[in-house]
């Protein structure tokens, strides 16, 4: 059997990407000028950030769906679980059908926080002790060791991937690409992101946390002004 690995980063890479803030304005700008408004596709964005800001904050949205950005993800399966709970993208993850699954598995970092504390709609987490830290790394690689081994086992007995799977845990890394627009994003990032000044407070899992963070790194450098006035409307997507 192969050796585990176990992670607790998880992996975001821009793969490519139809977005900038140009392609918010000109098709803004198609409203009020129609035919007109392709003069608009090679000018500067910078002379109508105010137009950014102004449809960010009244919540007219559809201009920041002509853009599209494509990145590739690694993480946990529990991690995609919540992802796809957000029907506004494109995904497609590497199939347990089709491919021996690797044996790479999720342990929380040192500083994760372990210790739930309030009840469910407002609570926070908060530092655990190194005896919980160790006793929840301990039981993970065991359980993770044990159940590798046995679906091993059933592949080397002939038995189908698409059943041998059924003993791997949600702890698994997997690997998927997911397409999103800039509204998608917006509204991805501001439930999955937990940011002072937000005018909705969110609360996410930290694992789906430290992929939006580094899906938020890539949209602030593609569209810094679409960036900014998502910000600046307290992170609701328009």
């Amino acid at each position: 059997m192969s050796e585990a690995i176990f992670r607790s980063d998880m992996t975001v890479e821009l793969v490519k990407a139809s977005a900038s803030d140009a392609d918010v304005i000109w098709a803004a700008r198609v409203s009020t000028a129609g035919e007109q408004s392709l003069e608009e596709v090679g000018e500067d964005p910078a002379k109508s950030a105010g137009l950014i800001n102004y449809l960010a904050r009244e919540r007219h949205g559809s201009p920041f769906e002509h853009t599209s950005m494509t990145f590739f993800v690694s993480a946990p399966i529990f991690v995609f679980r919540e992802f796809m709970r957000h029907r506004i993208a494109s995904y497609n993850e590497e199939s347990g059908r089709y491919r021996e699954l690797q044996a790479i598995f999720y342990v929380p970092a040192p500083e994760r926080k372990l210790v739930q504390i309030g009840k469910t709609g407002a609570y926070e987490f908060v530092d655990g002790t190194k005896e919980q830290y160790d006793i929840t790394t301990n039981a993970m690689k065991e359980s993770y060791n044990f159940v590798y081994e046995r679906y091993q086992r059933m592949l080397e007995a002939g038995v189908a991937r698409e059943v041998a799977r059924a003993v791997l845990p949600v702890g698994l890394y997997s690997s998927m690409y997911v397409t999103m627009n800039a509204r998608a994003l917006m509204n991805f990032l501001s439930l999955r992101t937990s940011r002072e000044g937000s005018h909705f407070p969110s609360y996410p899992q930290r694992e789906i946390e430290m992929v939006a963070e580094k899906m938020e790194e890539h949209f602030a450098r593609l569209m810094p002004l679409t960036y900014g006035a998502f910000e600046k409307s307290g992170r609701i997507a328009p």
